[in-house]
């Protein structure tokens, strides 16, 4: 069976995460204590423990969620699961791209723990609390909400940002001209157009100024070509460059987050199954309405990396 990892984005995180898997596996609590060592934050009792408007932040959900994805990835490997022999693609939505890629050794764990706290961080400042909006668009296609978009703008910026699955697509920009998308969406079809609970406008040109933050952090950061391709939220396709890579994780910040071609990527090339690494089952979700014919499968708990071991081992 040809297998794909994916590893979740932003919006998956809840208190309590990562909390059981702490308690039932050393190398689960070892990663936890490591990326609240790199952070110089107990990132993990706010994990744990909430309060859950904190862990929502941004800059705290982003390295939270690639925590638990990572502690899950070690767990895997400490019983000789080898990604390289046994996973065709990676994938990670938005912020889940870093995930993915500290799984196949692109970046070390703290780097990475470090990158996506300057991540959250400049996404937040680069757009005034209020000025920005994200809302979702239900049952129209990618083309359609595209053209919504541009018809919404006006004199100020609105655009597709996550085309996640089939009549499943996200705009963001400012936030008077993502108000008048909702009103044109309604009058093109949708079944529900709808605004987002976000601290920012993420992928759109909106956050240029972090975008420009993320090129000088990857400038400096070590990077080795992964185990793994990794197909790209910006291309839809994959790559093992190094220095493409570095690249399109400064276009994804401004970017469409193109997962739902991705994923028929993976099915075009054979992918039987993906397995969602990580906090919830978005992506899974996801997977099922993309492609009747890939079958989707979360991995967050001990029962489901014990399922998953017997299927690699």
């Amino acid at each position: 069976m040809t297998l794909a990892f994916t590893f979740p984005g932003q919006g998956s995180q809840k208190v309590t995460m990562g909390q059981q898997l702490a308690l039932d596996f050393v190398q689960a609590k070892e990663v936890f204590e490591e990326v609240n060592d790199a952070l110089g934050q107990n990132l993990s009792k706010l994990m744990f423990e909430g309060p859950e408007d904190e862990l929502t932040l941004t800059e705290n959900a982003q390295p939270a969620l690639m925590a638990v994805s990572i502690a899950i990835m070690r767990v895997l490997e400490a019983n000789g699961v080898n990604i390289a022999d046994k996973i065709k693609y990676i994938a990670g939505h938005s912020l889940g791209e870093y995930s993915a890629l500290t799984a196949a050794g692109v970046f070390s764990l703290v780097d990475t723990a470090r990158l996506l706290k300057i991540r959250g961080q400049a996404m937040q400042k680069a757009c005034p609390v209020g000025q920005g909006a994200m809302a979702a668009l239900l049952g129209l296609d990618f083309e359609t909400a595209a053209e919504v978009a541009k018809e919404a703008e006006e004199n100020d910026i609105c655009q597709a940002a996550n085309d996640n699955a089939n009549g499943q697509v996200v705009i963001s920009g400012h936030k008077t001209a993502v108000d008048r998308a909702l009103l044109i969406a309604k009058q093109k079809g949708a079944k529900r157009a709808i605004l987002l609970p976000v601290s920012a406008p993420f992928h759109c040109s909106l956050m240029a100024p972090a975008a420009n933050v993320m090129k000088d952090a990857l400038a400096d950061v070590n990077m080795q070509a992964p185990t793994v391709p990794i197909i790209a939220n910006i291309s839809a396709i994959p790559t093992r460059d190094v220095e493409t890579i570095r690249k399109q994780l400064v276009s994804q910040v401004t970017g469409t987050v193109r997962w739902r071609e991705s994923v028929l990527f993976m099915g075009e090339n054979g992918v039987e199954t993906v397995y969602e690494i990580g906090s919830g089952k978005v992506l899974t979700g996801m997977v099922r309405r993309i492609d009747r014919n890939i079958t989707g499968k979360s991995c967050s708990d001990a029962q489901e990396i014990n399922q998953l071991l017997e299927q690699l081992i």
